[in-house]
């Protein structure tokens, strides 16, 4: 039997060294986004906002490194987004910095879009009829991009509320919400109905406003969280219930949410922080109504 010549033993060696390498990437991209992925459900379970807002920062840190070490990594990409958003929009009270963040936020988000679904990412800035057009193609499989991109764009407006140039993009936010309850209607347990809750309920209805349309997205919200996502009620009681004067319902909602036991999986930083934005609200509501 004729033995192999060093040539053939060479591209043989360098093929099994190219598949470990794969292999070995493959695993790296792995860990790293399951990291990042705890790294955030860790953080939405801490119950001491204090605590987070100390130590998130070190956490950004390093999801940005793994970023750049993985920068086509899509799921890498909208974790690191979800992460930045949670933070300006929660934990920040330098309105210079959380415009800072939520600009990071939304960056990682769009990158994330434009890897899982390029022709809508072509399309974010051009006319609305045809970003609607591009929207249209999107399918189940683009929920999780198409959902991260809306919050952290909602976030990214919220943080500049005094530019017009940011407010004017609040029909795409609203689109894209739309489309993913189009798609997936009990997406994250209904946190889009709630951004949609809010939307609608940006102005009264004698200036164009749907706020009936905004109780009716709040309480599907409500409904797909079963409950347990108090931000949920003290936003329905601050945009509607404030927005219509009703002050039943508003003082309703909000002691809900102060009963309301705030540990729930993914929920517990939000729904504590729920909390003390409703003792601020019933505390300034006498005077409101």
């Amino acid at each position: 039997m004729s033995r192999p010549r060093p040539s053939s033993l060479l591209r043989l060696a360098a093929c099994v060294l190219a598949l470990v390498l794969c292999g070995c990437a493959s695993m790296v991209n792995r860990a790293s986004q399951r990291l990042a992925d705890d790294l955030t459900a860790g953080i939405l379970d801490q119950d001491d906002p204090a605590l987070a807002r100390d130590g998130i920062p070190a956490w950004l840190l390093l999801v940005d490194g793994l970023i750049q070490g993985d920068p086509q990594n899509a799921d890498l990409l909208m974790a690191g987004s979800r992460l930045y958003g949670a933070y300006a929009g929660g934990l920040v009270e330098d309105a210079t910095r959380a415009q800072r963040l939520s600009a990071r936020s939304f960056d990682y988000a769009q990158r994330a879009l434009c890897i899982r679904l390029p022709a809508l990412c072509s399309r974010l800035d051009a006319p609305f009829e045809a970003f609607q057009a591009a929207l249209a193609h999107a399918d189940k499989n683009h929920v999780g991009a198409l959902y991260t991109l809306a919050s952290a764009w909602a976030g990214r407006i919220q943080a500049n509320s005094a530019d017009w140039k940011a407010i004017a993009d609040v029909p795409r936010v609203q689109a894209l919400f739309e489309r993913v309850v189009a798609l997936d209607p009990a997406y994250a347990d209904g946190e889009p109905w709630m951004y949609l809750g809010v939307l609608a309920t940006l102005r009264p209805a004698s200036l164009g406003g749907q706020p009936e349309q905004g109780r009716a997205d709040f309480e599907k919200a409500l409904e797909l969280s079963g409950g347990r996502n108090q931000m949920v009620r003290v936003l329905y009681a601050e945009r509607y219930a404030r927005l219509v004067f009703d002050q039943a319902l508003h003082d309703r909602l909000l002691h809900e949410v102060l009963a309301a036991d705030p540990h729930a999986p993914g929920l517990t930083l939000i729904n504590v922080l729920a909390q003390q934005r409703a003792r601020a609200l019933l505390e300034s509501g006498a005077a409101y109504f």
